[in-house]
């Protein structure tokens, strides 16, 4: 897509001249790095004393995704909790709210990086990218809690799952698959400004190029929580489905005012539209008939051991969400990264650097989606759970389709290539 090439060409021009080739599987050892993991055979400066490593986290604890911020970071914690790096270095997280605010996000960084190592988690697309300057200056490797194509432009950062627009499209492929929607239908996609909804849309615009849809695009903001209107103009043209790339606030307005309107259709959406508290409202119920969320992890009934330490640990958390899976799983990469660096000798921040972009693939035990590498300008994954809403269940979410790679999802990343 042409905006799509111009931002890559855009980011390429002032990006450092390195590329993350991937994550989870060290590359051969050419001859160089040393130290067998012993704290004082072990090179260290920024964000590691004595034995302990500080990690910083940014996520939103008070804005529009609060709840899913919550469960990734609780989930950090309780990943550092039990793990080590070379069975040495105990993790500790320095862990700031930008309130899903930009300026927040570079504020609280430049408070945090002369004291940590690494970033373990960085929420949101437009945070992570007003981040991209300092990040790359500082050579920081840093997992988002963001699925923006434009992240997988800024060196050092690793995108854990399929970017927004792979992601929609495998959804897309499912209500195809389904027989929920056909060629030539009408779908209405509602998105928040900036790079999450951009990128979001971004996948249905190829998805109704390829397949003859007609789409009614839909911009907000992030303040905007009454979605009756636009719903109500999709009504009126017809729309087979609704597609968003929002928040769940937004979700739960959607739901509600389609079954006002008696718009009785699919609803699809990007990971990040769901929480487990909407069905605790009035949006249960539309919700739980006709919502289907694209995302790069599994419900909790694929992960009971997982769940059950995470409610010993949280019992103030009543119903986790599945962005805990999530959480643990950027743990698990974090560890990867930084246990090869330890076991190269070199936990600076450039041992660090050098250590993810010798790790070639990504492994977390069935945490995430295959992560097939961190290459700029490429969606790391293909693939993508998606799930149903569930008020009866952990997580009030189930799993619909096991991970897959749909066709719509293979063009897209062709076309990206």
């Amino acid at each position: 897509m042409t905006r799509r090439r111009a931002l890559r060409t855009a980011t390429a021009l002032t990006a450092l001249a390195v590329v993350a080739t991937g994550c989870g599987t060290r590359a051969e050892d050419d001859g160089g790095g040393g130290g067998g993991g012993e704290a004082g055979d072990v090179a260290t400066d920024v964000g590691v004393e004595g034995n302990t490593i500080t990690l910083g986290v940014l996520t939103d604890l008070t804005g529009v995704f609060a709840a899913l911020g919550n469960d990734i970071t609780q989930a950090n914690r309780l990943f550092w909790e039990d793990n080590q790096v070379c069975d040495t270095y105990d993790v500790q997280l320095e862990v700031q709210d930008t309130g899903y605010v930009p300026q927040n996000g570079v504020q609280l960084y430049a408070g945090m990086q002369d004291s940590v190592l690494a970033m373990q988690q960085t929420i949101g697309s437009p945070i992570n990218t007003a981040l991209a300057p300092e990040y790359e200056a500082d050579q920081i490797v840093n997992f988002p809690s963001a699925w923006s194509e434009t992240l997988t432009l800024i060196p050092g950062t690793g995108v854990l799952g399929a970017t927004y627009d792979v992601e929609i499209a495998n959804g897309y492929q499912y209500l195809f698959d389904q027989g929920l929607l056909a060629d030539g239908d009408t779908v209405g996609h509602i998105y928040f400004e900036g790079e999450y909804g951009a990128n979001g849309l971004e996948g249905s615009q190829a998805v109704a190029e390829a397949r003859g849809l007609n789409l009614i695009e839909a911009q907000i903001t992030t303040q905007e929580q009454d979605m009756s209107a636009i719903v109500s103009q999709f009504n009126a043209a017809g729309v087979n489905a609704i597609v968003l790339t929002v928040a769940p606030a937004q979700t739960a307005s959607v739901a509600v005012a389609a079954q006002s309107q008696g718009l009785n259709v699919p609803i699809l959406g990007n990971n990040p539209v769901f929480a487990p508290g909407l069905m605790d409202g009035p949006a249960a119920q539309p919700l739980q008939d006709n919502l289907y969320v694209a995302a790069p992890f599994a419900a909790w009934d694929a992960h009971p051991d997982l769940l059950a330490r995470f409610q010993e640990s949280n019992p103030d958390i009543a119903n986790p969400s599945q962005g805990v899976i999530y959480g643990y799983g950027m743990g698990e990469v974090m560890k990867q990264v930084l246990d090869t660096a330890c076991e190269n000798g070199d936990l600076t921040r450039e041992g660090v650097y050098q250590a993810f972009s010798e790790l070639e693939e990504v492994d977390t035990g069935g945490l995430l989606v295959d992560i097939r590498g961190f290459e700029e300008g490429q969606s790391p994954s293909l693939e993508s759970f998606i799930l149903r809403p569930s008020a009866d269940v952990p997580g009030a979410a189930v799993v619909a389709q096991e991970s897959f790679q749909g066709e719509l999802a293979e063009d897209l990343a062709s076309e990206a290539d």
